[in-house]
């Protein structure tokens, strides 16, 4: 290794991963300081360094499906489902706080609220499930707002999956015809192989998602039952309707036009 950053130094594990930085990025608002709160901060963040990696594959897929890169665009989604299953099994690690321990702190985290993750908003968006009122609900965030906006502005990665459906001679304009185009797929595998593994990929990023939302509102419930969220929202009842959202709705609603017969057309 070269020196580091400029000083001059030899570069060194601490210096490159900026350890002494990141270890002092947990400020805990408890006083007497609980215990549980450092844990609870680590997987906040961790979470948010994980996104920030997801998205750095979804953009990337997008390029590659851009390009035409079937094997680099699989590749990455690939990456975004490791991390994916890392999420969902992360979770269980914040049910190891006592459930008193988690309310010596909690009440200072109003009105700050998981809702208000810029990050995931973003994955959302990328993937193909844009909101205006979500959107909206960050106007008082300059950071974020701008950077969600551009988000909802770009082109989405179930956008290019359409479009790269379309240059390969199946209709993808309307809803029918994207189902349509699945059942095709999924029909002939042989036929269409790079869409067959792509299609596939992006309902397991699909699933992965829903079943960290399940997870989390597992979690919610074991450690507060029915309590409001710190954001002002109805808590685990919130939670329940965001477990059904799809980022790509045609692509689950294809398996139930599926069926042998199709084989003899």
């Amino acid at each position: 290794m070269s020196s580091g950053y400029g000083t001059g130094e030899p570069l060194s594990y601490n210096k490159y991963l900026k350890v002494r930085e990141l270890i002092r990025l947990q400020e805990t608002l408890s006083e007497p300081e609980s215990h549980d709160e450092l844990l609870f901060i680590i997987i906040h963040q961790t979470y948010e360094l994980w996104f920030k990696q997801i998205l750095h594959e979804i953009d990337a897929t997008i390029e590659w499906l851009n390009e035409g890169r079937m094997f680099r665009a699989n590749h990455s989604l690939k990456a975004v489902i490791g991390i994916e299953k890392v999420l969902v099994s992360q979770i269980h690690i914040l049910e190891s706080m006592a459930q008193i321990g988690f309310l010596e702190f909690r009440d200072r985290l109003n009105p700050a609220s998981g809702f208000q993750s810029m990050q995931f908003r973003e994955l959302e968006f990328a993937s193909g499930a844009k909101d205006e009122r979500i959107l909206n609900s960050f106007k008082n965030d300059e950071f974020a707002f701008e950077r969600l906006s551009r988000r909802y502005g770009s082109e989405s990665l179930a956008d290019a999956f359409w479009k790269l459906v379309g240059t390969n001679g199946l209709s993808s304009e309307t809803r029918e015809e994207k189902v349509n185009a699945i059942v095709e797929i999924l029909t002939h595998p042989e036929t269409y192989p790079d869409l067959f593994n792509m299609q596939d990929l992006l309902i397991e990023h699909d699933e992965n998602i829903s079943l960290w939302r399940y997870h989390h509102v597992l979690m919610v419930e074991r450690m507060l039952g029915m309590k409001p969220g710190t954001g002002g929202s109805e808590g685990v009842g919130y939670l329940m309707t965001t477990i059904t959202k799809r980022f790509f709705p045609e692509i689950w609603e294809a398996r139930t036009h599926l069926s042998i017969d199709k084989l003899k057309k």
